[in-house]
């Protein structure tokens, strides 16, 4: 059992708040992210992530999970999609202060990083505008996984969590009403967020071509580091080195970097959807490898 199990959600919720409060007030010592992990939703990212983090040189956001009772460390603000209205001295509030990075500097032996990772990041149509404007020298990556793979993972969470009803191929029928005029509303109407647009858009965000767009607009490809989650489970260590090199990192021992979180259950797609989700979206990785100039040779085909 642990110390979680034995406070009062109360005590916990008023922990969390002063915490917040404290983050804002030191907002001032606490300088900006060096990386943002825009996603792709299910795509492996959690996994990736909390890989990154076992690097003695990256450091986690504040609180870390060892001030207060929680399992993990904290992966994304989701600021930039749904919590811009907050502003950026909440969004500070969530990073390490320069104390703390210094503190880590001194005991890794070496210059540390920073940063967090929002799935959303990549779908939501004015994350890249408002990420360019506010952090304009951030690196980027990007983790993504079989289109056709990483829909029915998505769907699949959904189910899990309760709030998809609807069985697979009825839920893809139902994305376009779900999901229709969501996008213009929420550029329209920056306060606004769509549960539809974030949660149900199953084909829409595993087409990687028109999403990527916005974010290669306003930052230059230099900036970004790209892999797929089939070459990270893969060989997790030589993914998570490749991403430490391209933040200016020495690679490390990752011991536990394979492991994988936040799975969804296990189920199988029909063969008759499979084929129909991958001729759909073989011109929109047609497209992405275009912009990339690289083939994923691991996704479903057509």
């Amino acid at each position: 059992m642990g110390m979680r199990d034995l406070l009062p959600e109360p005590l916990i919720e008023a922990g969390r708040a002063g915490f917040r409060l404290y983050g804002m007030a030191t907002a001032g010592l606490r300088p900006d992210p060096d990386f943002l992990l825009i996603g792709a939703k299910r795509g492996g990212s959690t996994s990736f992530y909390y890989a990154l983090l076992e690097h003695p040189r990256v450091v986690p956001l504040f609180p870390a999970a060892g001030l207060i009772p929680k399992s993990n460390h904290t992966k994304g603000v989701h600021f930039f999609d749904s919590n811009y209205g907050r502003g950026l001295r909440w969004y500070r509030s969530h990073l390490p202060s320069r104390l703390t990075r210094a503190r880590a500097a001194r005991k890794s032996g070496g210059p540390v990083v920073t940063g967090e990772g929002s799935p959303y990041y990549l779908h939501h149509p004015l994350a890249a505008e408002r990420a360019a404007k506010d952090l304009p020298d951030a690196r980027i990556l990007l983790i993504l996984r079989d289109p056709v793979e990483r829909t029915f993972s998505h769907y699949r969470e959904r189910v899990r969590s309760a709030t998809e009803p609807l069985d697979f191929e009825a839920a893809l029928e139902a994305e376009k009403q779900r999901t229709e005029g969501e996008e213009e509303r929420l550029v329209t109407d920056p306060a606004y967020s769509s549960y539809a647009h974030e949660h149900q858009s199953y084909v829409a965000q595993s087409e990687y071509a028109r999403c990527l767009r916005r974010w290669f607009e306003r930052f230059p490809l230099s900036r970004f580091h790209i892999l797929t989650s089939e070459e990270f489970y893969q060989d997790p260590q030589k993914a998570c080195d490749g991403a430490a090199a391209f933040l200016g990192l020495p690679s490390a021992p990752l011991p536990s970097a394979g492991r994988v979180w936040n799975p969804a259950p296990k189920s199988d797609m029909p063969d008759q959807v499979r084929a129909r989700l991958a001729e759909h979206f073989a011109p929109h990785n047609a497209e992405l490898e275009r912009m990339l100039g690289r083939t994923f040779p691991d996704w479903t085909a057509p």
